[in-house]
């Protein structure tokens, strides 16, 4: 009782009251959450009650939902000229109640990134996402600007980068999301992006390489490395050192490597079970574009696990994922086989 007493938790009769210094808010989404002014923390439950509501319903007729300069939901009232932080559907709440896990996974092949970031309030976030324009990343870029993140579309293509903005704002005008300028094939241009990125003066918390090119004819970067070694694998490894001091400031933070399950079908040791350099960035005669693909994502992968050894003692966590193998996107651009073969298979793929 001494606890409850000192949290003020014994004031009120009713458990759906809440103590002193706590206040009743909601995500955009309209998940209730709860802010306590006193230790600065919010939480999902209910201070006393400990359920998790959401609010039932949508805005009254004339009331807007806007979003301030830091993130924070507040609701205009046109018909009253009159503004708040109370959502007006708090009246109308109804009670979360979780259903008990089962072995079954929560999410399957028909879930959608909407769908997995429901109820998430993502306000404060910043992310970059390599190769947002299309396909997964520009998907992965709209669902988290939806759900309030400042996204920055990182793209080789400046025109297709900025067109892709253009379809986040149609769907919501308040989404914070811009395109910057990033060529993976040049180590140069990620330099210029790094550089860029950093005169924003803006944290980093999530950081997803996810731009890949496949099935690409042979040819050298003005580096002078095999291109889909460099795209892949090389540019991102680079973005990340030249980000890292960003990363660790911005903790908790994570990085994201987009690779593949291709990765097991392929070696980059000699027989002497070292690394064999000529392997990552091969001559003409010696390349294949399905190896060169499958031997970055090998990469890709590597590089995340020794990433996230190093850095997650600074909060900054490092995963690699399998986006899926039925997935319909426009990897395949690069070669028409590529292309027949996934134009074949798209009535059994995912769209995006």
């Amino acid at each position: 009782m001494a606890a409850l007493k000192y949290a003020g938790l014994e004031d009120t009769d009713s458990e759906e009251e809440l103590p002193p210094g706590w206040e009743e808010r909601t995500t955009r989404d309209g998940w209730v959450y709860y802010a306590n002014h006193l230790e600065e923390k919010t939480q999902w439950e209910h201070p006393k009650s400990g359920k998790r509501k959401r609010v039932a319903g949508g805005l009254p007729y004339g009331w807007e939902q806007e979003t301030d300069e830091n993130g924070q939901v507040y609701f205009v009232d046109h018909i009253n000229k009159r503004t708040t932080y109370l959502d007006p559907r708090l009246a109308f709440t109804v009670e979360d109640n979780p259903v008990k896990p089962t072995t079954r996974q929560k999410y399957d092949g028909n879930s959608t990134a909407m769908e997995i970031l429901q109820g998430r309030d993502l306000s404060g976030k910043v992310v970059i996402i390599t190769g947002a324009n299309s396909g997964i990343g520009f998907e992965t870029a709209k669902s988290l600007a939806l759900h309030g993140a400042h996204v920055i579309l990182a793209c080789r293509n400046t025109s297709r980068g900025n067109d892709a903005v253009q379809r986040i704002l149609v769907e919501w005008h308040k989404a914070k999301v811009e395109a910057m300028t990033l060529d993976l094939a040049s180590l140069q241009s990620v330099q210029h992006f790094a550089e860029a990125f950093r005169s924003k003066n803006l944290p980093l918390h999530i950081l997803i390489c996810n731009a890949a090119v496949f099935g690409a004819p042979w040819c050298l970067t003005e580096d002078d490395l095999e291109s889909t070694f460099q795209v892949n694998h090389l540019g991102h490894f680079y973005l990340v050192q030249l980000l890292e001091d960003v990363l660790r400031q911005s903790s908790p933070a994570r990085v994201v490597v987009v690779s593949s399950e291709s990765h097991r079908f392929t070696e980059i040791k000699d027989s002497s079970g070292k690394l064999d350099f000529s392997l990552l960035s091969p001559s003409k005669k010696d390349y294949w574009a399905m190896l060169a693909y499958n031997r970055s994502k090998l990469c890709n992968i590597l590089f995340s696990n020794e990433l996230n050894r190093r850095l997650s003692s600074h909060g900054v966590t490092s995963n690699s994922v399998h986006p899926g193998n039925m997935i319909y996107s426009s990897i395949h651009r690069n070669w028409w086989v590529y292309t027949l073969l996934f134009t074949l298979a798209r009535p059994f793929t995912k769209s995006m």
